[in-house]
């Protein structure tokens, strides 16, 4: 994949199509789980892949993934803006989720909407992506260590939510 980042540095539509190809799916999970709403997802994913063909002479060639996963994040930040909620508490009860990813229970991805979009993020790199703290941080721009420290107490604060859910105390997503 490292010679996918130095051709699109130079490359044409052929190029873009191809990193469309391989990339499109995962970002639209990514942008999904930040957003919660899978066609505002599919708005971000396609802007992200023009600004970065468009801007691909500001690019270095080296991890085209980081960079990418870094343009989604920023522009899926600045859309809740635009709609002005960073705290979700109700999500419209249209197709939140691309049919697809339907491994969630419906608690789980109850108790995930009620998390910030960042700590939704973050949970989906740790977790979906299997990411490192370092690859993380390329994205995001925060230190590993300040990462470790949102990324355990996301999984408490996910743990409490579908533990409530439940009306419970203790249950077996104490350890996510």
């Amino acid at each position: 994949m490292e010679d996918l980042g130095k051709e699109f540095v130079t490359g044409g539509e052929d190029t873009l199509e191809e990193v469309i190809n391989f990339y499109s799916e995962k970002l639209l999970r990514y942008a999904t789980a930040i957003l919660c709403d899978y066609q505002e997802a599919e708005d971000i994913v396609q802007e992200s892949f023009i600004a970065a063909y468009q801007n691909r002479d500001k690019f270095d060639g080296n991890n085209l993934s980081a960079w990418l996963y870094k343009i989604t994040y920023n522009r899926s930040l600045n859309q809740l803006k635009k709609r002005k909620i960073f705290y979700f508490s109700e999500i419209r009860g249209e197709a939140v989720l691309p049919e697809r990813d339907e491994g969630l229970s419906d608690e789980t991805l109850h108790a995930l909407r009620k998390l910030k979009p960042k700590e939704r993020a973050l949970l989906y790199n740790r977790i979906m992506d299997e990411r490192s703290y370092e690859e993380i941080s390329l994205i995001t721009g925060i230190t590993p260590s300040t990462l470790r420290k949102q990324y355990q107490r996301a999984k408490n604060k996910l743990a409490k939510y579908i533990n409530s859910e439940n009306g419970r105390k203790e249950s077996k997503y104490e350890q996510i």
